[in-house]
């Protein structure tokens, strides 16, 4: 097949070398995580509850999932929640198929529930957070876009494209790692600190500094003193992560919005501040490699809920970034490298309207020495496209 994949050189400086660099990464307990991580166990959920009764998966999609969030009153050794956090899964979905009633709404409550139990265990269910479904049923048109008819290489349901790079710099690597290492392996010894961890990081030349906005979950922390103390163990965990992962000077301040002296501190009922007052929506926080990079292309698509056979805004920032960290990985030389990726609708997703690589080679590395690797690699990529919906829906894959 001959594809139309483009290779050229990117007009920029790589962005590890530019002057200021700036990095986000919005924790699992943030509210716009939240509202993407429920759209997408509900989309994996619907995904299998298809294959299972029908044999493939049918047009759906959950990506306009909405957060609302409640009121509580935080107190050293556990407060309450006033007001429960209300969460309502939008969008649409086959409930039909042959004369068959599908359970798609309970299924999705069913997921809802098992995800939140996960993401946000101090979250009681029902009471500090109740979800509902509200999933119409899919329009006609895009219906016949996604086909009935079992196809090997399914139709792109729009014009739209997605965007990938790599490698991380330095301070994507510690901004992406804070956070996960925070809500995984400190969290086990430190119950105290909440999921909902934002990690802010700016480099100018070679200073990196990190802010990090960590909830601390009330009932674990008795006074002052042991709340100062939650947040240094964060700090000092942040700076010595970090120093792992660059020799440049490392700051990092945690909680910056705290005045002891007027008793104002970043305490929760829950460990997320959608208990108070922050609401949250699918798509508004981290794309599809799990970072927000204005330094780099970015796509405003919500990768999270999308179905993943045939919707682009999903697969094609899922593969991007996936061709790109392939890329880097397999060909020596490579600086920076973006990957666009662009649909048109009704045609094959393994056949993009253009594939572009543009790339920032390192000192004396010709483009013309590395192309032809370049191209191979995204042809063969592009080849299994339909590899992609098999890791979404196993759960392989992060969307955000």
């Amino acid at each position: 097949m001959d594809r139309n994949i483009q290779v050229s050189r990117l007009d920029r400086q790589a962005v590890e070398d530019q002057e200021v660099e700036i990095v986000e990464r919005k924790g699992i307990g943030h509210p716009d995580s939240i509202s993407d991580g429920l759209a997408e166990s509900v989309s994996r959920a619907l995904s299998q509850l298809y294959l299972d009764r029908v044999g493939k998966v049918l047009h759906y999609n959950t990506d306009e999932t909405q957060l609302v969030a409640g009121r509580a009153a935080p107190a050293f050794g556990g407060g309450e929640v006033v007001e429960p956090i209300y969460i309502l899964i939008v969008g649409r979905a086959t409930k039909e198929y042959e004369d068959e009633q599908l359970p798609v709404d309970s299924t999705a409550l069913a997921a809802a529930r098992e995800y939140l139990a996960e993401a946000v265990p101090e979250l009681e269910y029902g009471t500090d957070v109740v979800v509902d479904v509200k999933l119409g049923e899919g329009s006609g048109d895009l219906q016949d876009v996604f086909g009935e008819e079992t196809q090997e290489v399914p139709m792109a349901n729009d014009t739209s494209f997605g965007v990938g790079h790599a490698p991380l710099t330095e301070t994507e690597t510690i901004v992406h790692e804070a956070e996960r290492e925070l809500n995984t392996t400190y969290y086990e010894d430190h119950p105290e600190l909440g999921p909902d961890v934002k990690v802010m990081g700016k480099r100018e030349g070679d200073r990196i500094d990190i802010t990090v906005a960590a909830a601390m979950v009330d009932r674990y922390v008795d006074d002052l003193d042991e709340y100062d103390d939650a947040v240094t163990d964060v700090r000092e965990f942040v700076t010595e992560l970090a120093e792992r992962h660059t020799d440049r000077e490392v700051n990092v301040d945690v909680n910056t919005a705290d005045d002891y002296e007027e008793g104002s501190i970043y305490l929760t009922v829950t460990g997320t501040s959608a208990e108070q007052g922050d609401d949250g929506s699918v798509g508004r926080g981290n794309r599809a490699n799990g970072l927000i990079t204005p330094n780099r292309p970015m796509s405003m698509e919500a990768t999270s809920g999308k179905n993943p056979v045939n919707h682009i805004g999903k697969i094609y920032n899922l593969l991007s970034t996936h061709i790109a960290e392939t890329v880097t990985e397999e060909v020596d030389g490579i600086r920076d490298l973006q990957i666009r990726l662009l649909s048109q609708i009704g045609r094959p997703i393994d056949e993009p309207h253009v594939a572009d690589a543009q790339i920032v080679t390192d000192d004396g590395v010709e483009l013309a020495d590395i192309e032809d690797e370049v191209v191979a690699i995204v042809d063969a990529e592009l080849d299994d496209v339909t590899g992609v919906t098999r890791r979404v829906i196993d759960g392989d894959v992060s969307t955000f």
